[in-house]
């Protein structure tokens, strides 16, 4: 299963770009404790060093849905600011988000649409004499280049094959850029409190103390004492 997502500080001040690089290493660790592949596909640097705005994640794995629940959502840093010594804030938000995956159209050989023409410009009497030159275009997503290079039709088309193929790579990022600028614009605003995960001091540390078992052993253990006593 493959997921996509952004972690994000949004229009945070730099504490939470500083957050989010922290986060990041959190996260990424834990992916390969769940045996999880990960890549990165796009990240956006900070205002200062080893910050940064936001960073977009390819996740692939068998358990990845489960792994991502536990993480999707607002994630709370509690500490001082880094930056700014004197400032009182100490709660800082950023967000995690899972990103649409792009509707994946397979580049196939067969959805190449081949037209020949004569090349154009110097060259040559034959040149514009035989239908050497070559127009390629894939079918499924419109995109189309030109190949006259060689004076061999067979050449060309190969060389428009390599061409389209590398244009289609440039047509996946871009649309995947666009996305990725999309879902900033929309996430930029940080849902603040009931954070799925929270992290503490430098050393960033999960905060998951349980208060209501430590209440509940507190409880116990004055009933045992009062237990002892009344037996005495």
């Amino acid at each position: 299963m493959e997921k996509i997502i952004q972690i994000s500080s949004g229009k945070g001040p730099l504490e939470c770009q500083y957050v989010v690089a922290k986060v990041l290493k959190v996260f990424l660790e834990e992916t390969k404790q769940e045996n999880l592949e990960y890549e990165i596909l796009h990240r956006v640097c900070g205002d200062e060093n080893l910050s940064l705005k936001s960073v977009t994640i390819r996740l692939t794995g068998k358990n990845t849905s489960i792994f991502l629940k536990n993480w999707l959502g607002s994630i709370c840093w509690i500490g001082k600011s880094t930056f700014r010594k004197l400032h009182k804030r100490s709660n800082w938000f950023i967000g995690i988000f899972e990103i649409k995956t792009l509707e994946k159209i397979e580049f196939n050989e067969k959805d190449i649409q081949f037209q020949t023409t004569r090349s154009q410009g110097s060259g040559g009497q034959n040149v514009n004499k035989v239908n050497t030159a070559v127009r390629a275009t894939h079918l499924p997503t419109k995109i189309s280049v030109f190949a006259q290079d060689t004076r061999s039709q067979l050449e060309n088309k190969k060389l428009a094959t390599a061409r389209l193929k590398e244009k289609y790579k440039n047509f996946e990022l871009q649309q995947l850029e666009q996305q990725l600028q999309e879902t900033w614009f929309s996430q930029s605003q940080l849902e603040r409190g009931n954070p799925v995960k929270t992290f503490t001091g430098k050393d960033f540390k999960k905060n998951e103390t349980n208060p209501s078992f430590k209440k509940k052993r507190i409880v116990l253990k004055n009933e045992l004492k009062n237990y002892r006593n009344e037996l005495n």
